[in-house]
């Protein structure tokens, strides 16, 4: 029963800036980990950044140093600021999410329905 809703994506100039959301609900008790990936058309999807743990964070090569994920563990909300883009960073951007569901000892993984990000002059 849980879902996951993305916002943020769009249509952004090189160099430009978007910030992605993602708000986990439902039954939940608690989230061990979220993440970002991607899938740009033709390609597999793709680890993009995952945050988990004491905000341990992990993060594709191809975005460190430009993309920063972060997460309000209160609101099971995670975001992923995206610095810098290229058109390579073109692609629908799904949310994922791990962890238990409330009332008992079933874990869960969940995706969201993804959100295009389109980098273009």
């Amino acid at each position: 029963q849980v879902q996951l809703v993305e916002s943020g994506g769009g249509l952004v100039q090189p160099g430009g800036s978007l910030r992605l959301s993602c708000a986990a609900s439902g039954n939940i008790f608690s989230i061990n980990a979220m993440g970002w990936y991607r899938q740009a058309p033709g390609n597999k999807r793709e680890l993009v950044a995952t945050i988990s743990g004491a905000s341990s964070t992990n993060y594709a090569d191809s975005v460190k140093g430009r993309f920063t994920i972060s997460r309000d563990n209160a609101e099971n909300t995670v975001y992923l600021q995206m610095n810098r883009l290229k058109p390579e960073d073109t692609a629908v951007y799904y949310c994922n999410a791990r962890g238990y569901y409330s009332g008992s000892s079933i874990a869960f993984g969940s995706w969201g329905q993804g959100t295009q990000v389109s980098v273009s002059s």
